[in-house]
């Protein structure tokens, strides 16, 4: 029942986010629904910041002890810095910074916002320049690492399994919206099955994840922090970076609100779980 219900978790993260970026798109983000990239981005800060810290974490230092945890966190972080610097990790999230930096939201259509994204984010050349196929592959990659880490989450607790699920979701729906966008220059529906195919990913990660952990169950909360950790990395290396631009108080405001948001989604999902559970 467990394994059944973490595919389901895994397919909904890596799908589901894909499906959401494309809804979005449909509907014209920043436009008549003013749910832009900066918000969330937001959003997607707040609900990983607040999986690692008040659920991962927590649940792994109940059972090992304290400083071998966190040397597991440092050497963690600077993992996934490595990774990044190699590009095997960072995968995109540029596709949503940086939204609205010259022009307020919705001034365009959205399909050229995106764009802009994709063309000024962090000084990289555009994504489709790169190739379809590159970044294809690079989603999919990190959609398989995605699913380990839902996967160690549900066999440490099918509470925080959603949870972390959830968090997944939520980060991936801005950096899929830039995928879209770039593979969209062929045919929609071939780009939305694409990058879905590559979401789907998620299920073999969480496959292999399962069976891994489950076989070492003595290492779980290990798994569990270096899960915190790439949680903690996509959000302060990756997206809140994206946030600290020149804006007016009423849109620092807006950007908290998403942040808070992200957050109290988190806290309120576990919650409901936990009840049902």
């Amino acid at each position: 029942m467990l394994l059944i219900v973490m595919l389901i978790a895994t397919l909904a993260a890596g799908i589901g986010s894909v499906w959401l970026a494309a809804v979005l798109l449909r509907l014209g983000m920043g436009g008549r629904w003013r749910v832009g990239p900066q918000h969330l981005l937001s959003l997607a800060a707040g609900a990983l910041l607040s999986t690692a810290f008040m659920h991962l974490l927590p649940e792994a230092f109940e059972d090992a002890p304290a400083h071998p945890l966190f040397a597991t966190l440092l050497l963690g972080l600077v993992f996934f810095f490595i990774l990044e610097k190699a590009e095997l990790w960072h995968h995109g999230h540029e596709h949503g910074g940086h939204a609205g930096s010259a022009r307020s939201e919705g001034a365009h259509a959205h399909e050229q916002h995106a764009h802009d994204h994709v063309d000024h984010g962090h000084g990289h050349p555009p994504l489709h320049a790169r190739g379809g196929w590159a970044l294809l592959a690079g989603d999919s990659l990190h959609c398989f690492g995605d699913g380990v880490m839902i996967a160690s989450a549900f066999v440490a607790d099918l509470r925080l399994g959603v949870v972390a699920a959830l968090s997944v979701l939520a980060h991936e729906v801005p950096h899929h919206v830039g995928d879209l966008v770039v593979l969209r220059q062929g045919k929609r529906r071939a780009a939305l099955l694409k990058v879905s195919l590559a979401g789907a990913a998620s299920a073999l990660g969480g496959l292999a994840g399962y069976f891994i952990v489950g076989r070492w169950e003595a290492a779980l909360p290990y798994f569990l922090v270096v899960a915190a950790s790439s949680f903690v990395y996509v959000a302060l290396a990756d997206l809140i970076p994206q946030l600290q631009r020149r804006m007016s108080a009423a849109q620092a405001l807006v950007q908290i609100v998403w942040l808070l948001a992200g957050m109290g989604v988190v806290m309120a999902v576990a919650s409901f779980a936990h009840a049902a559970h």
